[in-house]
Parts: C-alpha cells; structure tokens; sequence
C-alpha cells in the first residue's frame, strides 16, 4: 500500500524529487503539508485546503485525543470522514507536547503522564496507547511516540532522550495492528552530530516505512538546524521518504530540501496569516503597516489564490476592522505560497538547477 519512488536526484545539492503513495493517494515530494491539529487548518476550509495544491495534511494525537476523543473520531468514520479531507493525512504522535507542555506532563521509561490543558483530567501516554489513538483516527501515516527535549540541554538529558524515544519506536512498531497505515520513526539527539548518526542508524535498522528528524525548530539559530539536518540525512536509508518536523520558513524548507528532505509541516503559513503577515517573492508583508492603506496592488502579481483577487488595501482594511475575511484570506495566500515554493522545488530538480532556483528566491526574499 506504501511506496517511495525516487525520480530524480539535483546534480548539485543533496535535493531529492519523488513521490510518496499511500492509500488515500500519491504525495509529491519535496512537499509542505498543512497543519491541522485538531481536524482543521485553522481558519480555512477542507476545499480551501485542497486548492492551494496541498497533498498532504497533519493532525495530532494528543490535541484529538482530548476533543473530541479518539473513539469519537473513529464513530464518526476516522479522521477522513470527519474532516473530509480524501487525500493522506499524517499523525503526530503527541511527542512534540512533551516539550511544549513541559510544565504539566511527567516523562518515566512507561510513558508521558499528561495533565489535559482541558480539564485538568489525567492522561497517561504510552507508546502503545499513541498508535491506539492514531490506528483509531485513521491516518495513513502515523508517527512513533518520541521524547522531544528544550536546546540546549545537558548531553546526559539528551542521550537519555534518544535511547528512550528508540525503544518507544520499537514499543510502536511491535504495538501496530493495521496494514493500511504507514510508521515513520523520529531522530532525536539534539544538536550533537554524532548523537543524531547513532540514532540514526538504530532506527533504520527497524522496519519502519520513512523516517523523521525531530525535535529541530525548538529555538536553536537556523544554520544548526541545518548543519544536524545534513549530518542525519546520509544515516537514513535512500529509499525511504524523510520528513523534517515543524520546519519552518520558505528558505529553511528549500535549505533542508538541499540537505535531502522530502516532507516538511508548519503552523507559520496560517498562524502569520492570521496576524496580518503575508509570504511573497519579494520578502514578507506587513498587511497591517499604513503603507498598504491605498495599494491596489495584490499581495503578488502571479499568485492564483483568492486573496490575491484583491487589493493590499482592502485587505489591510479586512485586518484594520477586524473582519474575520482578512486572516482567512491571507492564510489561505500563505499556504498556496507554500505549495508554490515547493512546485518550484520539485521543477527546479527535475531540471538538474536547484542551486540557481534558491539562490534566485534568497535574493528575493533578501536572505541572499
């Protein structure tokens, strides 16, 4: 049911175009998929989503979990029917909350013992009990139960990290009782470059159908991110899709797409959209600043999305009066910039000229 078939490989950089089959249909790779946590992209409807040329989409274990339960999704014909997305769908495990809920959760050898940011209810996450979850909602990926740690961190704290989240991907991988639904494994092992390779390496040795660099886009300066993005990657085996998680910027997508990675999920598209923040070729746009008060220009020229129908005044305006039309419309602008990165990505590979393709967006994007 799974297959990743490698079509070609850029003559210069690490850059990889491919395709990724599951059951509800073939991922394009390098790819951006939408984040949406709790059976939604934020602000944008299923159709929406589907127009600005995402494959892919993400939801998360823990957030649907807790709402409206993992039984309930699965009553209501999985997370498929539920949100009507037809195209593949990936799970996040509830790894990334044991860093971002530090504060209310307790980390043992068993699992994570959550209390719900709900309602206070105790939640005890084990690795058995993720795949549970995510085999209830029905994704087509599901991820392993990692143990995710704030950079920087004692190498103690971060060596015992990733020998745990190794024998949680193990505890996932025998737990797995569906056929339809692929296991990606998740890489941990901080900002140490020989940390990263070992586990690296323990993981590829398990049957696992990608696999993932975690707990990266934590705070630590980009040139890090990339520097443990590029000594991970040659670990991992060829044939296999690699996801970064939670990754990022336009230009840390096309920097780690140099690095060899095939699949990348962020909030930023959205959350930016709904903050008046709008991606282009010439660099960000603040729809909020008095310049954009009279511009009868749209946000960019060659841009197919509605939001670009219209002018950056009235799109300020929409953001100034606070109607909800503006955050809708820039993010979905937001996530069709993304998806054009990426197309741009997958031509530019298949043309042997990644390298001139991000140096041409860097310039642009005044990154260069």
């Amino acid at each position: 049911m799974f297959d990743f078939q490698l079509s070609h490989r850029d003559a210069t950089t690490g850059a990889r175009r491919g395709v990724f089959v599951t059951p509800h249909g073939p991922v394009q790779t390098p790819g951006f998929m939408p984040v949406g946590t709790q059976g939604t992209v934020k602000g944008v409807t299923i159709d929406q989503v589907a127009a600005t040329g995402a494959h892919m989409i993400l939801g998360n274990t823990y957030h649907l979990a807790l709402r409206p339960g993992h039984e309930t999704v699965r009553r209501l014909g999985g997370l498929h029917a539920m949100s009507g997305w037809d195209g593949p769908i990936l799970t996040d495990s509830g790894g990334f909350q044991v860093f971002s809920l530090d504060a209310i959760n307790k980390v043992t050898e068993q699992q994570v013992t959550f209390r719900s940011h709900i309602d206070g209810a105790m939640i005890e996450l084990t690795p058995e009990y993720s795949v549970e979850i995510q085999e209830a909602l029905g994704s087509d990926v599901v991820m392993v139960l990692d143990h995710v740690v704030a950079l920087p961190a004692e190498k103690e704290v971060v060596v015992d990290a990733m020998a745990r989240s190794i024998r949680w991907a193990k505890r996932c991988l025998d737990a797995a009782t569906r056929d339809d639904q692929a296991r990606f494994a998740i890489v941990q092992g901080g900002l140490d470059t020989e940390l990263r390779m070992q586990c690296a390496r323990e993981l590829s040795a398990m049957d696992f159908n990608g696999y993932a660099v975690g707990g990266l886009s934590v705070g630590e300066a980009p040139s890090e991110m990339y520097r443990i993005t590029e000594a991970t990657t040659p670990e991992l085996p060829v044939e296999k899709p690699r996801y970064l998680m939670g990754v990022g910027r336009p230009i840390d997508l096309l920097e780690s797409v140099a690095r060899g990675i095939d699949l990348f999920d962020c909030v930023m598209p959205t959350r930016n959209g709904r903050n008046g923040f709008g991606f282009t070729d010439a660099g960000p746009i603040k729809l909020r600043n008095a310049v954009h008060r009279e511009d009868t220009r749209p946000l960019e020229e060659d841009c197919p999305c509605i939001a670009c129908r219209h002018s950056r005044g009235y799109l300020r305006h929409l953001f100034n009066a606070k109607e909800m039309l503006g955050p809708i419309l820039l993010s979905i602008h937001n996530l069709t910039y993304y998806q054009r990165v990426m197309q741009g990505a997958r031509d530019a590979i298949e043309q042997d000229r990644f390298a001139e393709y991000v140096a041409d967006k860097k310039a642009g994007w005044g990154e260069a």
